[in-house]
C-alpha cells in the first residue's frame, strides 16, 4: 500500500487517545533541506519540539538533521526512513533532554538493526552471514541496553526487586501474590531485606 493522508498532521492509527492528542506536523525533505510541515512555521517547530523533547529550536533541528542523517539508504537521506524515526521519536515522548537524545539514538540504533537483517536474509556468502550476524546482535544488545536506560532513567534511578519464591516457616506471615518492592523503600524496612535474601 503506497497511498499517505494528504494532511499535514500526524494520523495515529490506533485507537489510543494520548496518540490522538500529540497533533504535530510531519517533517519533508526538500532539496536537501528538512521542512516542518505546517500552515505556521513557528508554531509547526513548537508543536514538534514538544512531541520530540526538544527544548529550543536548536535543539530541534539539531535533532531532525541527526536523524536525517541516519535514515539515508544508497547514500541520500530517505524521506520514508526520517517519517517513520519521527514518528517512533513521538511514540517515546521524551520528556527532557537526555530521553530525547537516548531516543533518537534509538531509533537509529532499531534502523541499523532492520538494514543488517535485511542483508543477512538476501546474501548467501558465509563470510557476509557472519558479519551481519555479529553486527544485528551487537545492535540488538544496543537497543536492549537503550531501552533498560531509558527505563532506569525514567524511574528515577530506582531498582525494582521481585521476591518469586519464598518460604515462610510456622508461625510466620506471608503475602500471596506478586509483590514488587523498589530497592530505595527495602533499605528502608531491614525486616524486608531478610525475606528477599530467603527468596533469592
Amino acid at each position: 500500500m503506497t497511498t499517505s493522508p494528504t494532511s499535514t498532521q500526524t494520523m495515529p492509527i490506533a485507537a489510543d487517545d494520548r496518540a490522538a492528542t500529540i497533533a504535530s506536523p510531519k517533517v519533508k525533505l526538500r532539496r536537501r533541506r528538512i521542512v516542518i510541515d505546517h500552515p505556521d512555521p513557528s508554531a509547526g517547530e513548537k508543536l514538534l519540539a514538544d512531541a520530540l523533547g526538544a527544548v529550543d529550536r536548536d535543539a530541534l533541528h539539531g535533532l531532525l538533521s541527526q536523524l536525517a542523517k541516519a535514515s539515508v539508504v544508497a547514500r541520500k537521506p530517505d524521506q520514508g526512513n526520517l517519517a517513520f524515526m519521527v514518528s517512533m521519536l513521538k511514540s517515546i515522548a521524551a520528556k527532557d533532554s537526555f530521553e530525547a537524545m537516548l531516543a533518537a539514538q534509538m531509533v537509529s540504533v532499531h534502523v541499523a538493526s532492520m538494514r543488517s537483517a535485511c542483508r543477512l536474509a538476501c546474501t548467501d556468502d558465509v563470510s557476509q552471514q557472519e558479519s551481519l550476524t555479529r553486527a544485528l546482535t551487537r545492535l540488538a544488545r544496543t537497543f536492549a541496553a537503550q531501552v533498560e536506560a531509558l527505563n532506569r532513567h525514567r524511574s528515577s534511578g530506582a531498582c525494582a526487586i521481585t521476591v518469586q519464591n519464598l518460604s515462610v516457616q510456622d508461625g510466620g506471615r506471608a503475602v500471596v501474590g506478586n509483590l514488587t518492592q523498589h530497592a530505595n523503600l527495602i533499605a528502608a524496612q531491614p525486616g524486608l531485606v531478610d525475606a528477599a535474601a530467603v527468596g533469592a
